[in-house]
């Protein structure tokens, strides 16, 4: 099996050599066109007058012009019910064959959000894209001979109508391509399990059979299971089991937080690789070693780019672009800036307001990190503190504590008269709550202009309550968020936050 990696990592090698390095702002171009084109003749691109943008001196120009942005919320209600319904030709040709089960981090009620096959093969594409790019990461030779664990949701897709459904990773997993079959752990009949527990279960009974070189999902499901089959098989650390696992393709969230407590389950370092893969599409991949971790945009795989300044005067209450606001393109962005990221797919999205805020570490490169979400700035006193910043202020806290805190989340609460910010950390052991609240509140002082402000004036105080990771995990599966395409809140309302407050501290009481 030795000369079929060598083989592998060879062609790898050598296509990256050969195939020339495209413009992402052409491929955008590119990508644009195409879009406008086959969505010319549905109802959206009649009421928007695709035809007529295509005709335009500067076709990206004209269609910011024309076409307004669009949340979930507004795309669902005009557009989207239309294709549940059963009408064909609204935002994309034809219906679409599944839709995207999403709840994200901000509510309980499903979104559902379509994927088309021409979808599958962008994602295809892109998945291809990451493996070319190996090449430029210090892999041996035989990882190519490895199994691959990807951790997903159910790929057991619930049949509605003439589509079917469940959460973006399990729709992914249900279609990979027939020559991965012998490579992909855990294997049809495991990751078809709806129950989250029994999948874990019958994975660490299985795992002392597998050869495991990479894993593949959201660092929070993956952590656990790891713990699960440690625990399971009495090992000290996960080499003991699987001494070839040498990459973990990390997803949906930022890797730092959890890096310390990842790290921990491990007998010697791996290679992390991040990516971007949302219930929209797979927007972007990490295709060099670099510091920041940062993904290379997927510029030519059917999705189309705009970002909007992500600052106070362009957004609103909700999170959402003011529409007089313009968007700017891949060749107007600057390094360093958060922008509010809106795309065009071949799903039928137009102009719509993902919910996460980039950040551009290469324009050239078109590279970018996550650097929040729209709706988790917790801004309610001017503080303007960006998820960005709490992973870093997190992090901060692990080294001079010597602690891992893979788990956090944090609201601006009023229980007297004025407000402060409580936060909830996971961590495993004792802690002095009063100092982590010290130091966390200097760090960001120090690092947040804005924050250092709001702490003189209206921001009157910082609270640190220290739980363990166990209890955001229960509280995962309680809203039905165990193992998927999902994370924790980083930023809570002050009415979630008391619903979560009422659940981490009846859920301490029962572990006392």
């Amino acid at each position: 099996m030795a000369l079929l990696g060598k083989i592998i990592k060879s062609a790898i090698e050598l296509t990256e050599k050969v195939l020339p390095e495209s413009s992402p702002l052409e491929n955008q171009q590119e990508v644009l066109v195409q879009l406008l084109k086959e969505a010319r003749d549905t109802a959206f691109g009649r009421q928007y007058q695709f035809a007529r943008l295509l005709e335009a001196e500067d076709p990206g120009k004209a269609f910011a012009e024309a076409v307004p942005f669009h949340d979930y919320d507004k795309m669902h209600k005009e557009w989207w019910q239309r294709q549940l319904a059963g009408e064909a030709d609204v935002t994309w040709p034809g219906s679409p064959s599944y839709y995207a089960l999403s709840s994200g981090t901000t509510g309980k009620s499903s979104k559902r959000i379509p994927v088309t096959d021409e979808m599958l093969k962008a994602i295809r594409k892109t998945g291809v894209m990451q493996i070319l790019a190996l090449a430029n990461f210090d892999l041996p030779a035989d990882f190519y001979d490895k199994e691959v664990m990807m951790l997903s949701s159910s790929t057991d897709l619930v049949q509605a109508g003439d589509h079917l459904e469940g959460e973006i990773s399990g729709i992914s997993a249900s279609n990979i391509p027939a020559w991965f079959k012998g490579f992909y752990r855990p294997g049809d009949e495991i990751a078809s399990l709806n129950d989250w527990d029994e999948r874990v279960a019958r994975i660490a009974q299985q795992a002392k059979d597998w050869d495991v070189g990479g894993l593949s999902g959201i660092p929070t499901w993956n952590e656990l299971m790891l713990k699960k089959i440690i625990e399971y098989h009495k090992l000290k650390h996960i080499h003991e089991l699987w001494p070839n696992l040498s990459v973990f393709t990390s997803g949906g969230v930022a890797f730092e937080p959890y890096r310390k407590s990842f790290e921990a389950l491990l007998g010697h370092p791996i290679t992390i690789i991040d990516t971007y893969l949302a219930s929209e599409g797979f927007l972007a991949y990490q295709n060099r070693p670099n510091e920041a971790m940062a993904m290379k945009l997927a510029t030519n795989s059917g999705i189309y780019f705009e970002f909007v300044p992500f600052k106070p005067e362009n957004i609103d209450e909700q999170g959402n672009p003011l529409p007089q606001v313009k968007a700017l393109r891949l060749d107007e962005v600057e390094a360093g800036q958060d922008y509010a990221l809106i795309i065009s797919t071949v799903s039928g999205a137009w102009r719509y307001l993902i919910g996460d805020t980039v950040r551009f570490t290469d324009v050239e490169r078109a590279e970018i990190i996550i650097s929040g979400r729209t709706k988790h700035f917790l801004n309610v006193v001017g503080s303007q503190l960006s998820v960005l910043k709490m992973n870093e202020a997190i992090q901060a806290l692990e080294k001079q504590f010597d602690l891992a805190i893979p788990e956090f989340t944090v609201a601006a609460v009023k229980p007297e008269q004025e407000y402060i910010h409580h936060w909830y950390l996971g961590l495993e052991g004792q802690a002095d709550e009063e100092a982590l609240a010290r130091e966390l509140d200097a760090y960001l002082q120090e690092a947040n202009k804005n924050y250092g402000v709001a702490r003189s004036r209206a921001l009157k105080g910082v609270k640190v309550t220290a739980v363990s990771p166990d209890v955001f995990y229960a509280w995962n599966e309680q809203e039905k968020k165990m193992g998927g395409q999902v994370k924790m809140p980083r930023v809570m309302k002050e009415e979630e936050f008391a619903k979560w407050q009422k659940f981490a501290d009846a859920q301490g009481q029962a572990a006392g």
